[in-house]
């Protein structure tokens, strides 16, 4: 008797602490390889994948699961912070037998090489933007047959909607030989993904988003990809320039749907900055390497991609990029705690902890 006492004493102050832990119920992500926590894994014909070593060498079980990183990525550890599991990829979930509840918790849509422009996704095979929301509205629906329309109302304007996209655009645009390039000026570009991605951003906020925490694009041209093309290893500062100008552009697109949506709030993370930040002052955020990648072959190990044959360093911690375009471990966990803790002008005009609150 004292014992199943105890034991269910305990049983409910874990479950106690744990719902307390809980600062939303539910967090649904959409975007790119920044946040895919292993959707591609799931499409067959996709050229953007993860889910082989060297990736997840630092991750639970030395595991590679279709992050592109050595370890836990932006999406795992926004999570943490909420104190909620990390969202699974939505291709995981669709041919379980058994989806009850499946989706209360949050879904992420990720996927990798994704972009705003639907030829963005094209080169890749990857779940575009739009077919991201289309997949969620297949959620929204199942929600509400779950829930009811109320129900479903009060989980969706509780919950976390992260947004991490246009790096590929940007990418895609600054590739060499891009014929994009040809169509088009960069204003033209960046014009046309922020017009394009404000009706996305409506449709989620036509179906329940309320909370959006918007992810940035980082300085891409100082990604060891874009270094390589360079013989002097600097920065493609043209390239940045434009993604520093598509930043601008979602600051005030957010502040355009504040005002026409009162029930909207937002919190805008300028990865961009923080990720020069790293560059100009490396040590002060624990990085030495600010150039070459730690996992690929060649010049900054930026010739090939971290795959199987591909060397990788043993100093991940102290590396900014583990591959050609994206950060380690080590570099995540710093820009998530800033995205939940950091104040202007890194975080506009408030961080996801206060976001979660409201």
């Amino acid at each position: 008797m004292g014992f199943f006492f105890f034991f269910f004493i305990s049983f409910f102050v874990v479950m106690t602490h744990t719902e307390a832990d809980k600062m939303v119920p539910a967090m649904f992500v959409f975007g790119d390889s920044l946040v895919d926590v292993g959707n591609n894994n799931h499409i067959k014909l996709s050229l953007s994948k993860a889910n082989y070593p060297h990736n997840g060498i630092d991750f639970a079980g030395q595991k590679a699961t279709g992050r592109f990183t050595n370890g836990k990525n932006a999406a795992d550890f926004l999570a943490e912070k909420l104190g909620i599991p990390t969202s699974p990829p939505y291709l995981s979930l669709v041919s379980a037998s058994n989806k009850s509840n499946a989706f209360l918790g949050g879904v992420s849509f990720a996927s990798g090489g994704a972009g705003i422009m639907n030829d963005t996704n094209k080169l890749f095979k990857s779940l575009s933007i739009n077919e991201q929301i289309d997949y969620y509205s297949t959620v929204y629906g199942d929600l509400v047959q779950q829930l009811g329309t109320v129900g479903t109302q009060k989980l969706l304007s509780k919950s976390i909607f992260g947004v991490v996209i246009g790096s590929n655009d940007m990418l895609g645009y600054f590739r060499p030989k891009s014929t994009l390039r040809l169509k088009m000026t960069p204003q033209q570009l960046v014009n046309l993904m922020i017009s394009t991605l404000q009706g996305q951003l409506k449709r989620i906020y036509n179906l329940g988003g309320r909370k959006f925490a918007m992810i940035g694009v980082g300085a891409i041209g100082c990604c060891p990809s874009q270094r390589n093309q360079n013989k002097s290893e600097e920065c493609n500062e043209e390239a940045n320039y434009w993604t520093h100008t598509y930043n601008e552009g979602i600051k005030t697109l957010l502040k355009g749907m504040k005002s026409d949506y009162n029930d909207i709030n937002y919190s805008f993370f300028d990865t961009y900055a923080m990720l020069l930040n790293f560059i100009r002052d490396p040590a002060t955020y624990g990085f030495t390497e600010v150039k070459a990648a730690c996992c690929g072959l060649g010049n900054l190990h930026a010739n090939v991609p971290c795959l199987p044959i591909a060397e990788y360093c043993s100093n991940r911690g102290n590396h900014i990029f583990w591959d050609l375009y994206h950060p380690t471990e080590a570099a995540y966990r710093i820009f998530v705690d800033n995205v939940f803790d950091g104040s202007p002008p890194y975080v506009y005009p408030i961080n996801v902890r206060q976001l979660a609150v409201m």
